[in-house]
């Protein structure tokens, strides 16, 4: 058997609000719930488990590999919504998507301020 990540926690304040958030975003089917957890599945067998903690948590970044059609979709809901939006992950370069590796990159935030970041080209890939 190969090694492959299954699934990560993404420990937020409200895990349905969240859950449903992402889903919305990256235009998935409805998150499911698997115990306690808000399940988004992806299309590589990866699932993101959110689950409130009700306390503190450090915010993360999750970046999803997208085609070019997806990226289209997840910015015009970015916009769509008003949401802020930025080229580089420390939002020095607001309003702007990035062109790396010939591809398009775009981060924005989720309700508990983990980034989130949509890319059509891995990095370094080349292009």
């Amino acid at each position: 058997m190969s090694i492959q990540l299954n699934h990560t926690i993404v420990w937020c304040r409200d895990q349905e609000k969240s859950a449903n958030f992402l889903a919305e975003m990256l235009g998935r089917p409805r998150p499911t719930t698997f115990a306690h957890f808000h399940v988004v599945d992806l299309d590589n067998g990866v699932s993101l488990d959110f689950s409130g903690n009700g306390g503190d948590f450090s915010a993360q970044h999750y970046a999803f590999l997208v085609s070019e059609t997806e990226f289209d979709a997840i910015f015009g809901r970015i916009e769509a919504k008003g949401l802020d939006y930025w080229a580089d992950p420390m939002r020095s370069k607001p309003g702007e998507i990035n062109r790396h590796d010939g591809g398009r990159g775009v981060y924005f935030l989720d309700p508990d301020g983990h980034v989130l970041e949509a890319i059509t080209r891995p990095y370094g890939s080349g292009g």
